[in-house]
Parts: C-alpha cells; sequence; structure tokens
C-alpha cells in the first residue's frame, strides 16, 4: 500500500476508553484501504512525528483537564517555546477527545492539542471531536457521527485508488486474532505475562476490614497489603489491580453460550489484526474460562459496536431486523432505553438475543477487555515501609430494573482474606508535595476521597510538618467517617486542622454542611492560608459539583479578605490552578522522562533555509532532535546561526 494511505492513531489514556476508541477509528478508516498503526503515546518515537504524513489524535482528559501521563512526554516536547511555528507545516491531523462535561475542563488535553498543533503549522483536516461521559449514549453519541464525518473527510482528500472500493460495514471486518488448539503441556509452559511484569510486585493481604457502620448504605474497606519488594511510592500515588471475575459468574456466562464443554481446552492465540488491541498481559496460550475470567468483560454495558457484531452472528431474522432498528439513526433513543438506561449487561442482552452465535476468534472484537483499576493509595510508604494501605467503596447497586448490579473488581477485593496473594502494579499520579515542609497545604477529600489526602498527611507529618488542613465530608459523625478516630488524634497532637462536614446529621429542614460551606465559615483563616502563606490546595473526590464549589467558596475568601472584587477573586483562584499547572509541567520534564527528547535551548539551534513540506518538517526536527541527524546523513543542510 502507498504511503499516502498510510495513518498513524496515537491514543494517551487512563482507563483504556482512548485505546478503545483508536481501535475503532482505525477499523473504519481500514474500510476506505487506509493502512493503520494504533499506538499509545509513551510507546511512539517522538522525534518521527514530524515525518508522518497523516496523524489522529484520540485523547482522555484526567483530573483538572490534565494530559493522560502517556501524553505527558509529547505535551513537554510540543511546549518547547524555540520550536519553530513551521515545525508541522501542512501535517494534516485530526483530533477525538473525551471527557466528562461534569469536571469543569472538559475535553482540554484534546484542545490543548489541537491547538498547539495548529500553532505549529500543521492542518486540522476534521473539526475535533469530543466525547462526552455525560451524553445518555456514553462516547458513542460523539464518536460515531465523528468517524463518519472522518471518513467522508479522508475521501475527500484521499480518494480511493482506481479499482477499490470501500468495505461495506455490512460485511464483517476480520477477526484480530486466530485461534487453534494447543496441548496441556503447551499451557502449562506458558507463563503468566502478569507474574513476569517486573512493574507489578505480589502483594499479601494482612487487612481487609469494613470502616463504615453494619447496615449504612455503602461498604467502604481499609485494606493493607505487605510486600517482599522494596516498594516505593509517593503521595498521590495509584495501586493498579487486575480484577478477577467471580468463578460461579464466569461458569454460568459460558453454559449459557454453550462453551461449557470446551471451556478448559487450551487454544494459541495469534495476533493478526496489528491495529486492533489486546488486553494487557494477556498470555498467548490459555483457555476460554481463564479468558472471561481474567481477560474480557462480560458484565459491562455494551457499546454500539457490539450490537454490530450482534447484527453480523445472529441468525434470526427477527433478531436481525431488532438490531438493525438499534443501531439506525431513528432507533439511537430506543437503544438508550434498552441498554444504556437501564444499564443492561453483555451477558444480559445476550440472553435476549440467544440466536447469537459468536466464533471464538471473535471473542476480542465482541467482549470489551477487562481492564485494570485505579486506586488512590492512601498511606505513606515512609511510615509504612513495604506496604500499601487503600480506602475503597465497595460497588453495588440496582438498576432501573432493580436488578443489583456489583463492581467485578471491588467484588474481588472485597472477598479477599488475609494470607491471599495477588499482583499489585504502582503507577504515578498528580499529586506533589511542596518542596518546603513549611509550606502549608490544605486538603480536601470528602468520602474515599481521603485516601491520597491520607497518605498526603501522613508524609508531611513524617518530615515534621504541623501546618496541614484537612476538610473531610460525609453523611454522619457515626457511620462514615473514615479515618475519623486517627484525625481527631492528630488534631489533638496539633499537626493537623481536622474540619469535617456532616451533611445527613443535622434536624430536618436545616440547610445541609458540605465541605465548601466550612471552607465559607472559615473564609479569613483561609485567606491567611492561602494568600499570606502560600499555601497548597489539594481537592479529591466527587467529580460531580464539589470541587467547582470548593472553588468558588476560596474565592469568596479572597473576595472577602483579601480585598478583590468578585472577578479579581476569580481570577486569583484560575491564578493557582495555572500556576500549579505550570509548576507541574516544569518538574515533569524535570523528573519524570519516559522518553528522552533532545531539544536546544532557544538561541543554540540553526534555521533551515531549504526544503518544503514534509521534508522541511523532517530537517526541522532533526536540528532540534539530533537522535534523527543519522537517518537524514545524505541530506545537505544550508543553514545558518541563528543571530
Amino acid at each position: 500500500m502507498s504511503s499516502e494511505r498510510s495513518l498513524l492513531i496515537l491514543y494517551a489514556t487512563e482507563t483504556g476508553n482512548a485505546q478503545d476508541a483508536a481501535d475503532r477509528i482505525a477499523r473504519q478508516c481500514r474500510r476506505i484501504a487506509f493502512q493503520c498503526r494504533v499506538l499509545s503515546m509513551d510507546a511512539y518515537s517522538l522525534p518521527e512525528l514530524i515525518s508522518e504524513n497523516l496523524v489522529i489524535f484520540v485523547v482522555s482528559t484526567t483530573g483538572s483537564g490534565t494530559e493522560p501521563r502517556s501524553m505527558t512526554a509529547l505535551w513537554k516536547m510540543l511546549l518547547r517555546s524555540d520550536l519553530p511555528a513551521d515545525l508541522f507545516e501542512d501535517l494534516p491531523f485530526a483530533v477525538f477527545g473525551l471527557g466528562d462535561t461534569s469536571y469543569e475542563k472538559f475535553c482540554w488535553a484534546a484542545k490543548k492539542l489541537a491547538r498547539r498543533m495548529s500553532s505549529l503549522g500543521a492542518l486540522e483536516i476534521c473539526g475535533r471531536g469530543e466525547g462526552d461521559d455525560q451524553h445518555r449514549l456514553g462516547l458513542d453519541g460523539a464518536l460515531q457521527p465523528w468517524m463518519e464525518k472522518l471518513v467522508e473527510t479522508l475521501l475527500q482528500l484521499y480518494p480511493l485508488p482506481p479499482g477499490t472500493e470501500a468495505v461495506s460495514e455490512e460485511e464483517v471486518p476480520p477477526p484480530r486474532v486466530s485461534m487453534e488448539e494447543a496441548t496441556s503441556d503447551a499451557l502449562d509452559a506458558c507463563s503468566d505475562p502478569l507474574q513476569d511484569d517486573g512493574m507489578f510486585h505480589t502483594a499479601v493481604v494482612k487487612v481487609n476490614k469494613r470502616i463504615t457502620a453494619e447496615g449504612w448504605y455503602q461498604d467502604v474497606r481499609h485494606l493493607e497489603f505487605d510486600f517482599q519488594d522494596d516498594i516505593k511510592y509517593a503521595p498521590g500515588d495509584v495501586a493498579v489491580i487486575h480484577p478477577v471475575a467471580d468463578a460461579a459468574e464466569v461458569e454460568a456466562f459460558l453454559t449459557m453460550m454453550n462453551w461449557g464443554n470446551i471451556a478448559d481446552r487450551p487454544f494459541v492465540i495469534t495476533h493478526t489484526m496489528e491495529d486492533q488491541s489486546l488486553p494487557d498481559h494477556f498470555p498467548r496460550v490459555t483457555t476460554l474460562r481463564t479468558l472471561f475470567t481474567r481477560y474480557v468483560d462480560f458484565n459491562a454495558v455494551p457499546r454500539r459496536t457490539f450490537f454490530q457484531y450482534l447484527r453480523y452472528f445472529t441468525t434470526d431474522e427477527l433478531e436481525r431486523e431488532k438490531l438493525d432498528e438499534f443501531l439506525s439513526a431513528e432507533g439511537a433513543d430506543e437503544l438508550y432505553e434498552y441498554c444504556h438506561r437501564v444499564r443492561r449487561t453483555i451477558q444480559e442482552v445476550l440472553a435476549d438475543f440467544w440466536h447469537v452465535k459468536i466464533p471464538k476468534e471473535y471473542i476480542f472484537d465482541v467482549f470489551p477487555p477487562m481492564r485494570p483499576r485505579q486506586f488512590s493509595i492512601a498511606s505513606s510508604v515512609l511510615k509504612y515501609p513495604k506496604q500499601i494501605q487503600l480506602c475503597i467503596a465497595i460497588v453495588r447497586y440496582r438498576t432501573k430494573l432493580k436488578i443489583p448490579r456489583r463492581g467485578v473488581c471491588t467484588t474481588f477485593l472485597a472477598a479477599l482474606c488475609p494470607g491471599d496473594t495477588l499482583r499489585i502494579g504502582i503507577q504515578k499520579g498528580l499529586l506533589r508535595l511542596p518542596p518546603d515542609t513549611q509550606t502549608p497545604v490544605v486538603c480536601v477529600g470528602p468520602g474515599t476521597g481521603v485516601a491520597p489526602m491520607r497518605s498526603l498527611i501522613e508524609e508531611r507529618v513524617h518530615h515534621g510538618s504541623l501546618l496541614n488542613t484537612l476538610y473531610f465530608g460525609c453523611r454522619s459523625a457515626t457511620k462514615d467517617q473514615h479515618y475519623g478516630a486517627e484525625w481527631r488524634v492528630l488534631s489533638t497532637d496539633k499537626k493537623v486542622v481536622y474540619r469535617v462536614a456532616c451533611s445527613r446529621d443535622g434536624p430536618e429542614g436545616v440547610k445541609r454542611t458540605y465541605v465548601q460551606d466550612l471552607i465559607r465559615e472559615d473564609a479569613q483563616r483561609i485567606w491567611e492560608l492561602v494568600g499570606r502563606a502560600g499555601a497548597w490546595v489539594y481537592i479529591s473526590g466527587s467529580a460531580n459539583k464539589m470541587p467547582a464549589a470548593v472553588k468558588e467558596a476560596i474565592a469568596f475568601a479572597v473576595e472577602t479578605y483579601g480585598k478583590y472584587d468578585a472577578e479579581g477573586a476569580k481570577a486569583y483562584v484560575d491564578e493557582m490552578l495555572d500556576r500549579w499547572a505550570r509548576n507541574e509541567h516544569q518538574h515533569s520534564m524535570n523528573v519524570h522522562e519516559t522518553q528522552r527528547i533532545f531539544l536546544p535551548k532557544k538561541g543554540t539551534g540553526l534555521k533551515l533555509v531549504v526544503g518544503t513540506g514534509s521534508l522541511t518538517r523532517s530537517l526541522a526536527l532533526a536540528v532540534h532532535c539530533p537522535a534523527l541527524l543519522p537517518k537524514m546523513a545524505k541530506l545537505h543542510l544550508a543553514s545558518r546561526p541563528v543571530m
């Protein structure tokens, strides 16, 4: 295939949603004869970006507009002030962002990336897509129409070669893997990739106890894990845990699918479609039982592509007609009512469409991967060497169909007993402590959002800092005040100022009190800390209105006691956020290199005076990234120093 029809899709994700979207985009582009490469940004050689023909970025947003960790190296490179304005001259690109409108900076990372690429000369060929988790159809609400627009745009810019036709969506795409039967010896000889991964460590369960009152609506657990390895982590870092599905549920599902008689038969899996991803830590030889226990999820709420595959594989005409309705533009509301509104699972849908026969080779196309879950670490390694502690809410609820639901990973964790073992990874978080222990900190962490705050405060106390304030929010002082006894001891010892809002403990008819209300009550002290002592403020917890309400409460303190007007107070708080972002970017450049980028300081580069288009891009970044120069030894550069 000609290089003109090659396409690079770079994704940055925390939970896997952007990776799934990148896979789907690749399938659509393959239909119109594009050869796609799909890579995580941190697995891509960044200096090669200027020599690409066409790039699609798929980017999720974390926290308050922060880019995913895998995007950090690329973003830092693009932020260099000495990059020429025509670095990516006429490089065609498109961006699809994933976000959640309940956060203030919706799809912020995607917006920033699109603007920066354009400012460096790249050409955005398709309007930016923005997927919203809050949409009634989830990300599909924006992704499906955006992909249709992208395909239309690509066909206009890159018409199909003579004699080539677009592959119809009615045609079943090839599976991403092939499967062949294997021997029991081959299965026994195949090691577990998770056990072999040096980024994960073997943990032994020491404590698993409920810390909410018995009978309380929510089961929150405190878990402690011991390690033989000398693990290292910092406040804000997260524990990464691969879930394991309940054995009885797996058995029931395999029986329903008529796979029970072959569930333990080993087979070899070969990755055949390289533009489609496979689950993390996936073994080459395995069984169907292991697949549905550890690697693919039959309890997820399905996306639109799942129904497309059911349409391919049903043998019943009535089922096909119903699926055609779901997949049509007119049937979007009906699909929402049937699936998303009531959170119907894949297993429940398959029970309704029982004529569907899924070939084993399509398991990874039909079923989403069982993603690892991330939990903020609730302890300091300085206080608890070789140990990780977690504070986790066990996910249990009832749908609108009154059917009980359980989170796969938290159900697995709730069932762990002392002495059980599992593998846990450690991932760098988004928090950073003030370099000076005498800098005050104000922590706001309602509910299980207190987990990283506990880690942070324990670390600060270990270093002798007494300038710590914690605002904690719960419903009841006696039912769900997580670690309340610990906070009261620290408060008595003058190591923490502890303020707790128990929203349901007040009398009926009286306005409920939340953390933002306490901050308003403490407005004078907050201004002294933030405005005069330079306190760092940390907010963790709910994705709903709480973070915005806390920022408004701080702005109230700035306005009332800092003598700013309302607009100036809001700008003051915004500047606090911007200053943190700038400091974090600089800190990341200094200590968090996922890929070494060689860029000279401003004034030491060369200004190119030859070349156009893609060649100019290649030469320009070669000058700014010497790692490219060996590949261009035959090119003669006419250049002069920048004065």
